[in-house]
């Protein structure tokens, strides 16, 4: 089923999603002894989770962050949506960014207590992924498994803060405006009210490993070549999946250009979006509609080749 604007989520919603989906950002502070250049912002990659639509970010003692945030607390965090595997390195290759939340605000430090708090909460996070994990169905689990689990699981990565031997400071982010950024560059202003109001997507938390297990299987990849021959009308020459949602999943395939003639010419990648016939509540739903559609896909191409 092709997409309308019913059938995508806003983008409050993507913004929550990426934020649930993925355990690392950029923290961006003013370095303390700054004149005014652009190279008097420190950038570099720190953990977090989101404790009440609020980013809660492990910053390592030695980080210059801790000494920035003193003289001045303003900063900015951004967060892309978890691409793993092979999908990676073909966006890479053609220059595509994933889509990513933009969030300016100021880092306020943790006391004692709310440390505590704070790390009972990032204990709960890892073993809600591993439980959902471990009672998963024996599709679910397939597809799961194909994953490559050091870059797609969520609570191995932040099982780091726990259990290695860095230490951290903690802070809250406190948000004062969100920018969702897509793929092509593009900018969305998001309101305070839909922030606040929007929660993430049910699949978020499994979302980077569903994607990377369907990419790393030659057979679903087939399958999503025959959605965009059977949806689309379009012959594609390989396909990734790209996102997906509880109400569909967008598909990056590589198609004949426009100027495509007589079977001969230069390839495209397009994305396409697919909506489900039934919004997923859980992953449970979405692999089972997902197989359901394989299914009818290639039913359909079988009959129009007299195989069926």
């Amino acid at each position: 089923m092709r997409a309308n604007k019913a059938t995508v989520l806003t983008f409050a919603e993507k913004c929550k999603s990426i934020l649930s989906s993925n355990w690392q950002g950029q923290l961006n502070t003013i370095k303390a002894d700054a004149k005014g250049s652009k190279e008097d912002i420190y950038r570099s990659k720190v953990k977090y989770i989101c404790k009440r639509g609020k980013p809660y970010i492990w910053v390592p003692e030695k980080e210059l962050h801790n000494v920035n945030v003193i003289v001045d607390e303003r900063s900015s965090f951004a967060v892309a949506n978890p691409i793993p595997g092979p999908l990676a390195s073909l966006l890479r290759s053609i220059k595509k960014s994933p889509a990513r939340v933009a969030l300016i605000g100021d880092v306020v430090p943790l006391t004692d207590a709310k440390v505590k708090s704070a790390t009972e909460v990032l204990k709960e996070v890892i073993l809600t992924e591993q439980k959902a994990i471990s009672e998963s169905s024996y599709t679910v689990s397939g597809v799961l498994s194909s994953s490559d689990h050091s870059c797609t699981s969520r609570s191995e990565n932040l099982k780091e803060v726990l259990e290695g031997d860095e230490k951290y400071v903690v802070y809250k982010f406190n948000q004062r405006s969100c920018m969702y950024v897509d793929g092509n560059g593009d900018t969305h202003e998001i309101d305070q009210e839909d922030m606040n109001a929007s929660k993430a997507d049910p699949l978020a938390l499994l979302s980077a490993k569903l994607i990377d297990g369907i990419n790393q299987s030659t057979a679903r990849r087939r399958a999503l070549m025959l959605f965009c021959l059977t949806y689309f009308n379009t012959n594609a020459k390989d396909a990734y999946m790209l996102s997906i949602d509880r109400k569909g999943f967008e598909v990056l395939s590589k198609v004949p250009s426009p100027a495509l003639k007589d079977g001969y010419g230069q390839f495209q990648w397009k994305q396409f979006r697919l909506s489900l016939k039934e919004e997923a509540r859980d992953v449970e739903a979405f692999c089972r509609q997902l197989v359901e559609m394989e299914e009818e896909a290639v039913k359909e191409v079988s009959g129009h080749s007299g195989l069926a």
